[in-house]
């Protein structure tokens, strides 16, 4: 019996591993497709995007949530088991597609696919980076510049790597393809000097695929038939050296309201936020006062993207969340003291 081939998507925060999840369920080309989704935070805003984005392919029992932290970290107690009830189906689906957190370092993820109980029914077609070109140009692996070098400055033993350098390094160095997304956001120049970023921690043959809003041929992201659990030794990553790791520099709070009436306000209340405070992303939806649709909000640094994707449903509560991820300490009093909104929320 063939195996089901599965994509593994990594790339850090705001990348846009969402937005090139959501065109491969536009143009399935024909596959039956399921999707993980490794969510940072205590609401499921990735997985909502997609279930709000109107599609045939975005069946809600196609579409898993493993909340319960880093994918990397809850191998054994949330991928396995979900991965077994995929393939149990009576009729599995012809391809997996796992959207990992942008804290996730893949190749652990990629060494499940070797365990005994996966490794007959499954195989990792490919393991996919997305890369933020903007942030890649101006020599950074986050957006935010100012968040960084507090992170940095934070543990004096740090040398010229910092953990999150080694993360966007090590996604790469596991990558099959690398895709440089949001390249509408750079010049020539600036993607020169993206690309010169990435190709130190290129494995042999892999390429880069240049992409806006995470739009690619899925020929080009899916049946690239890489088998990557049977080439470990190629894929290099600091987890060879160390039995754990942990994310401690982050942390990730919740932020709730009812409607809002200016939402060009809050943009802007974001905006500020995240020059003021080591945040690295916020993500959520916004109920706004007199219209009929969801706002979605998307927020990497000080860049914040807002449109609306469905109508409120019958029944559905009209209610404002925030997933706000930033370094650790961050707490929820001073974002909502400058947000100027009456946000309730939780550390």
């Amino acid at each position: 019996m063939a195996r089901v081939p599965v994509t593994v998507i990594t790339g850090f925060l705001g990348a846009g591993k969402t937005t090139l999840v959501r065109h491969l369920l536009e143009h399935p080309d024909g596959r039956r497709l399921a999707l993980v989704v490794n969510e940072f935070g205590e609401v499921g805003i990735d997985r909502e995007l997609l279930l709000g984005c109107g599609l045939a392919g975005c069946r809600e029992e196609d579409l898993v949530e493993l909340a319960n932290g880093c994918i990397c970290c809850t191998v054994a107690d949330d991928f396995l088991p979900t991965m077994r009830r995929l393939l149990d189906r009576a009729t599995p689906p012809d391809h997996i597609l796992v959207e990992t957190s942008g804290l996730a370092l893949p190749k652990p993820l990629v060494k499940a696919f070797a365990w005994p109980e996966v490794r007959t029914r499954a195989t990792v077609d490919g393991v996919v980076a997305v890369i933020d070109a903007e942030a890649t140009a101006r020599g950074l692996f986050a957006p935010d510049p100012a968040a960084v070098e507090r992170a940095r400055a934070a543990d004096p033993a740090l040398d010229h790597d910092s953990p999150l350098e080694e993360l966007f390094a090590e996604q790469i160095a596991c990558a099959d393809l690398v895709v440089l997304n949001k390249t509408d956001r750079v010049d020539a120049a600036g993607l020169e000097r993206a690309e010169a970023a990435i190709a130190p921690h290129l494995r042999p043959g892999v390429r880069v695929a240049r992409a806006r809003f995470g739009r690619l041929d899925p020929a080009i992201l899916l049946g690239v038939a890489a088998a990557a659990e049977e080439d470990l030794e190629s894929r290099p990553s600091h987890t060879d050296r160390a039995a754990e790791h942990d994310h401690d520099e982050f942390t990730s709070l919740v932020l709730e309201a009812g409607e809002i009436a200016d939402p060009t306000a809050l943009v802007e209340a974001l905006r500020a936020l995240a020059r003021e405070l080591p945040i690295y992303r916020v993500k959520g939806f916004v109920a706004v006062a007199g219209r009929p649709m969801r706002l979605v909000v998307q927020a990497v640094g000080d860049r914040v993207e807002v449109y609306f994707d469905r109508p409120w449903r019958a029944g559905e509560e009209r209610r404002s969340r925030l997933v706000v991820i930033g370094s650790a300490g961050l707490a929820a009093d001073p974002c909502r003291t400058r947000l100027g909104i009456p946000f309730s929320g939780v550390d």
